[in-house]
């Protein structure tokens, strides 16, 4: 297969493309390489890319429509992948205009482009944020009408633009609400990579509550396995990416981040962001039946290999903003 795969240089974009890669697709990459957070880490995932023949890379950002076109035009794209995304729920209380071009105006660029060249397979990021006040574990089927910060409501206004299409124009949609992804070269504004660079620094770790929240751990590989997966998805289609009804709490992940690192965490407790959710928890069955997906690595195992990787590349992480 020929494949558009935007956000190519981010923590899950870069994963997925090694896979596809690997199994001789041939990967037509985009990211704007913003300064989000350190750009270090995105030339890191860029570089394993570019090793790999069959990759094809363009700093472009999917906000610019004229950009895209070219590329539409120049290739045969049998299907998109659109991991491109502002994430992190905090930051989107900060700035929701930029989360709401990108994560809204973006996934409309691409899909009205999909439709002037007859491409017909649509595989896009979303989130278990959309699950806020839910009931666990949470099931596809949930109302999810209620977000509570703007990363999750401009996800959900991408997710129905997604569905529209498919409805309209007859795509074939595959919508990946993935839980809690952690592993080697994550993000440094998430809690696993934060968390452990902290730990081995021996400098405060900034927890807001009192560590008892859980979270559905989804290993990168695992979900990078489920998103290649759902490319042969017909229809359209919501499915759970998570850890599969076995969510561990904060506390007990720094627990294992100090086992693993051989050194105990110091902890300055800050009060719950109300955009926080306490739990999360993935209700996984559709995602058994659909892709023949499950969970491979644990909580223990996943940091335990994240924990490494930040070991061998301890140089350059050093200086790494938190």
């Amino acid at each position: 297969m020929t494949l558009l795969l935007t956000g190519c240089a981010g923590f899950i974009g870069a994963r997925v493309g090694e896979m596809l890669l690997a199994r001789g697709d041939t990967v037509v990459g985009v990211d704007n390489l913003n300064d989000y957070y350190d750009v270090r880490l995105k030339q890191h995932r860029l570089s394993a890319l570019t090793a790999m023949p069959g990759f094809e890379f363009h700093a472009i950002d999917i906000e610019e429509r004229a950009a895209l076109e070219k590329l539409f035009a120049a290739h045969r794209f049998d299907a998109v992948i659109n991991l491109a995304a502002r994430a992190g729920v905090r930051a989107s209380i900060e700035s929701p205009e930029i989360y709401l071009t990108t994560n809204t105006l973006g996934t409309l660029n691409l899909l009205q482009l999909m439709t002037a060249h007859g491409v017909s397979r649509f595989v896009m990021a979303s989130t278990s944020s959309l699950y806020a006040g839910a009931k666990m574990p949470f099931v596809e089927t949930a109302d999810v009408t209620r977000p509570i910060s703007p990363y999750a409501a401009t996800k959900l206004a991408a997710e129905a633009l997604a569905q529209t299409w498919h409805h309209l124009q007859g795509i074939n949609v595959a919508i990946l609400r993935y839980f809690t992804v952690y592993g080697p070269a994550g993000r440094p504004d998430m809690s696993p990579f934060r968390f452990i660079e902290w730990i081995r620094r021996g400098q405060p770790i900034q927890l807001y509550g009192d560590g008892s929240q859980t979270r559905d751990f989804t290993y990168i590989d695992d979900i990078a396995r489920g998103t290649v997966a759902a490319l042969g998805l017909d229809g359209c289609e919501v499915i759970n990416l998570g850890g599969g009804n076995t969510p561990i709490s904060i506390n007990a992940m720094i627990s294992l981040m100090e086992e693993a690192l051989g050194k105990k965490g110091i902890i300055e407790h800050l009060p719950q962001n109300r955009a926080d959710m306490q739990d999360t928890s993935a209700e996984i069955a559709k995602a058994g039946e659909l892709l023949g997906w499950q969970p491979e690595v644990a909580p223990r195992a996943g940091l335990w290999r994240a924990v490494e990787w930040h070991k061998r590349n301890a140089r350059w992480l050093n200086d790494v903003k938190l």
